[in-house]
């Protein structure tokens, strides 16, 4: 049985942050085959230490809310969100200053757009600011969308 390669395309329209705030970015595509693993980045801009920062994942799939998925600081202080496969798993890469959301074992139903958000904070939440809400030492990422050709 042929696998169909998944393809994890950036979206341009869903990059940026605000102004004076950190500025996190994604790469342009990464593809994967079902059963794969896909390996997300979200890079902070220079300037910082991802070290500093609680990286939040989140997930969209067309007409439904931004769903929390998980928040990662260290390997001993990270937070699952209710119901979220363990499949789901946040990591760093200190060398490339990037939060990492990781999703083993790839499934069609993966098919979504990622968001991260990055927490200047050591305290765990599974909440998100509202569109258009902003608050102090937080910022939001572009998103990556996952798609099957």
């Amino acid at each position: 049985m042929a696998w169909t390669p998944l393809l994890l395309v950036l979206l341009s329209h869903c990059t940026g942050s605000l102004s004076q705030q950190p500025v996190l970015t994604q790469p342009p595509s990464l593809s994967a085959s079902p059963g794969a693993t896909a390996r997300l980045t979200c890079t902070l801009s220079s300037g910082l230490n991802v070290g500093g920062y609680r990286i939040n994942w989140h997930q969209q799939k067309p007409g439904s809310p931004l769903r929390y998925l998980l928040n990662y600081h260290t390997d001993s202080d990270k937070g699952q969100g209710s119901g979220v496969p363990s499949r789901f798993s946040g990591s760093k890469d200190a060398s490339a200053n990037a939060g990492l959301l990781l999703i083993s074992g790839l499934q069609p139903e993966d098919e979504a757009d990622y968001y991260c958000l990055i927490w200047r904070s050591s305290r765990s939440t599974d909440s998100a600011p509202r569109e258009g809400e902003w608050r102090e030492n937080e910022s939001w990422g572009g998103c990556m969308r996952t798609a099957i050709p």
